[in-house]
This record gives C-alpha cells, structure tokens and sequence, in this order.
C-alpha cells in the first residue's frame, strides 16, 4: 500500500499536475493540502475517473485538506478534536479495510504560525497539542496509523539547506521543534528517516529568489508512523522532480510504502 503526502496549493490550479503524479506514481491513498476550495468545488470527478474514493474537508479561498484513496472509506472523520470554535479546515480522518485489517490515515494541514508576534504562533503550538493528545488517543488503538500532510515544521537543522535563515521562523523555532518531537516520543516514526539519513533531503522550495534553481529548501512534510505502521514500512521517497513541472506547487508529493494487502 503506497500512502502519500502533497500540499498542491489549491487544487484547481494544480489538477493536471495531480492527476499527471497520481498516474506515473499510482498511490492507493493520498492527502491532499491547501486545497483552497469548498467542498463543492473540488474536482472530484476527476479523480473518480482514476478509481478514487474521495474524501473533503473545505474552505473558501485558503486551507482545505481532502484524502484520495482506491479502497472504500470505513469512516471519514472532519476537524481536529478539542478546538471549540477553530473554522480552519486543516484536518481530515479515514479508515479503510485491507485484507489484513484496517488502517486508519489521518491528513493534517498544520498552521504556519507566522509572524511569531502574533496571535498565529500561540495558535500553531495550541494546533499541535491538539495534534498530540488526538495521536495519543488513537495510538491506544493499536492498529497501523498514519498522520501525514504539510506539518510547517522543519524537525532538524539537515532538513534545511541554510538553518541559519530559518532560525527566526515559526516552522525552526525550538518551541515548534521541542513540540514535533513531543509527538514522536509518543511512539510514532518519521517514515523518511526510518529509511534514510541523507542530507539534501527537502520537500519545499519557495517561489522567491531561485530557491528551486539554488535547491534551498527544507523538508517540512512528513509521513508519522504508529508502531504497527512502521512493522509495515518499505520503502520512502520524494518526488523532487515534480517541483519542476509547469505551474508547480512550492511543495512535491512524499510517499511511503507499507506491507499491506488490498
């Protein structure tokens, strides 16, 4: 089962190239970020006509978080617990049935948290506590999970071309960081770098100042396995080539593969 990662930055925009990687790389279950669009608008047909269930969490203009998948959806659970009165979309929740049980895949579009000086970062740590206790929650499950998407947050200084330009950044800042870590020591794995400890390894590039052309970018979307994932875990991988495209998102799909039978 191949499960991947890609915020397109808006899927209007970017439906040719999604349905370009979805036909070279052929994932089963896919989430999809800042989808910028109402539920309505996605292109679902689209994607239907490639065999895909689909899955939609919403919003006008910005954020929006949607799951594609090739099996039928079990659950489809939208919004992250515990933010009463929080209207970002950035939280989507499946479970789909395998020939050897259920895996439960959560697609999270986590906040920017910039400028720090505002009222935006508190919100990005708050975000990620919610995060915390909602994995806490269904680690207790123990059943194969995997929370992938666009987490803004940069785990290392060799995830990062120049660290030093992001030391002031919400995605770099130690709080942001000691928080990531926060959520791994729950249990789960980073799928990358259960499988490689490469450097150069990135999955954004900013549209400024020829950071694709210069390769300055930083790995910011993750795939995080439970321990019944990580028993699964095959292989990892980046498409980097994608960033090249025509009308490109600033980010590339991350996938990982797990041992699981349709």
């Amino acid at each position: 089962m191949r499960i991947a990662t890609w915020n397109v930055n808006s899927i209007r925009l970017r439906l040719d190239n999604t349905l370009a990687w979805l036909t070279e790389r052929q994932p089963d279950i896919v989430c999809l970020q800042e989808i910028k669009c109402q539920d309505e608008q996605f292109p679902r047909e689209a994607f239907e006509q490639l065999g895909y269930n689909v899955a939609v969490h919403g919003q006008k203009g910005f954020n929006g978080v949607a799951v594609l998948s090739r099996l039928p959806f079990d659950e489809v659970t939208s919004g992250l617990p515990g933010g009463d009165g929080d209207v970002q979309s950035r939280f989507i929740e499946v479970v789909v049935s395998t020939g050897e049980g259920v895996v439960r895949v959560c697609g999270i579009y986590l906040p920017n948290g910039n400028p720090v000086e505002t009222e935006k970062y508190p919100y990005k740590l708050e975000w990620m506590a919610r995060l915390k206790a909602h994995i806490a929650n269904r680690l207790a499950y123990e059943e194969p999970l995997v929370v992938c998407g666009d987490y803004n947050v940069i785990p290392e200084p060799e995830d990062a071309a120049n660290p030093a330009a992001w030391a002031g950044d919400a995605l770099f800042l130690p709080q942001t960081r000691a928080a990531f870590r926060e959520i791994l020591n729950l249990g789960m794995t980073d799928a990358l770098r259960a499988t490689t400890d490469a450097p150069g390894l990135y999955s954004f590039w900013d549209y400024q100042a020829g950071a694709w052309q210069r390769n300055n970018g930083i790995r910011i979307d993750h795939l995080l396995l439970s321990p019944q994932a990580t028993d699964r875990l095959k292989a990892t991988g980046i498409d980097k080539h994608v960033r090249g495209w025509e009308k490109p998102s600033d980010h590339v799909p991350v996938w990982a593969d797990l041992a699981f039978k349709n």
